[in-house]
């Protein structure tokens, strides 16, 4: 098996360039997975990596071997698409061993490897089956059997869950993650736009904007220390809450003044500002698990509850804290005892705060 390596990856259409000299090295045996909103880049940075995109400039390896130029078929690379991609005559065991009868296998050969496939994703009833009479979630069990027979150096996987209703897709995720633990040693690279998936599966996340690289890291990592402003509001469920305000006293501890309405007087956060001047324009932000409901003194906001989702597991309330302001969303465990309309005061935990420069580069980063 091989890594993945990319070195000043750039793409154009055009005059129009879409991926920015974008540098990543994915390791043998890892699981990366690519989010980021529509439009970012992700999609095409992995349909570069499978030869199916031109690359327009830089340097791409596979393992030691510049690809470049060499056809998606001599990558040593298998795709699973949106789309389950399957021959609606053949049968599931024909859909899994085409590929290999095309590369003129032995059938002792493909007669073992599709059997493993089969084994792997639960699909051994349905060998004899056509596509038209599985559900959603075994063609797409398919098509990923049907790249398990090619044994590649690298899988790719774009957005492979997302014709899937809900159910189907948890079903779905489990099988790829119980994939990976099967196979170890196989480099995985997964598209999605779904941060549960990526927080669930991956080893490393890449995450894109406009393009651009904003943050790699383990799934753990970016949620709790996001390099940006970017990263912070894409990582997580509901997004990070972010308050504009002023450095009003910047040192190894520094206080903040928040701009809404509903802000009662100055937030003192455990973050080094040292370097920054007193009245920098800063952002603070805090997770919606994060925040509590408070009153009195303890309140640092407060507010008017405009929209109660109550899930069951977890109540999120959508707080109205002034004018020109986006709510405040705050994330309760179980149910909660309130409705639209009250007022609520929200405690802000100093310790889970994080501090965003003008720019909306992080000021405690460790990168």
């Amino acid at each position: 098996m091989s890594g993945v390596t990319l070195n000043q990856i750039r793409k154009s259409y055009g005059d129009t360039e879409v991926i920015h000299g974008v540098d990543l090295e994915i390791k043998e045996g890892e699981f990366v997975v690519f989010v980021g909103p529509s439009g970012c880049g992700k999609s095409t940075l992995l349909r570069m990596i499978a030869g199916l995109e031109s690359i327009s400039g830089g340097d791409m390896s596979i393992g030691d071997t510049r690809v470049n130029e060499v056809p998606p078929s001599q990558r040593g690379i298998a795709m699973v698409f949106q789309s389950y991609a399957l021959y609606p005559h053949m049968s599931v065991y024909e859909n899994m061993a085409f590929g290999m009868r095309i590369a003129k296998a032995s059938k002792s050969e493909i007669e073992t490897r599709v059997r493993n496939a089969a084994d792997i994703l639960q699909l051994g009833p349905y060998l004899d089956r056509l596509p038209k009479a599985l559900s959603g979630g075994q063609r797409q069990r398919v098509a990923i059997g049907r790249a398990i027979c090619r044994d590649p150096d690298v899988f790719l996987f774009d957005e492979p869950l997302s014709n899937l209703d809900a159910a189907l897709r948890v079903a779905t995720r489990i099988e790829i993650a119980k994939l990976k633990e099967s196979m170890p040693d196989t480099t995985m690279v997964y598209v999605t736009h779904d941060q549960v998936e990526a927080m669930t599966l991956a080893d490393r996340i890449v995450v894109l904007s406009a393009g651009h690289i904003e943050q790699v890291g383990a799934p753990i990592d970016l949620y709790e220390n996001p390099a940006n402003l970017f990263v912070a509001r894409f990582i997580g469920s509901p997004a990070m809450n972010i308050l504009g305000g002023k450095l009003k006293t910047p040192g190894k501890k520094s206080t903040v003044t928040v701009d809404a309405p509903g802000a009662k007087g100055a937030v003192t956060v455990p973050l080094s500002t040292q370097g920054h001047p007193a009245g920098a324009r800063v952002y603070l932000g805090i997770r919606p698990e994060d925040a509590v409901l408070a009153s009195g003194k303890d309140a640092a906001l407060n507010g008017t509850i405009s929209l109660v989702e109550s899930l069951g597991e977890v109540t999120n309330l959508y707080i109205d804290i002034g004018e020109n302001t986006e709510p405040f969303v705050l994330k309760l465990q179980g149910t909660a005892d309130v409705a639209r309309g009250d007022a609520i005061g929200i405690g802000i935990p100093a310790a889970a705060c994080h501090l965003f420069d003008e720019a909306g580069a992080s000021v405690s980063f460790k990168g």
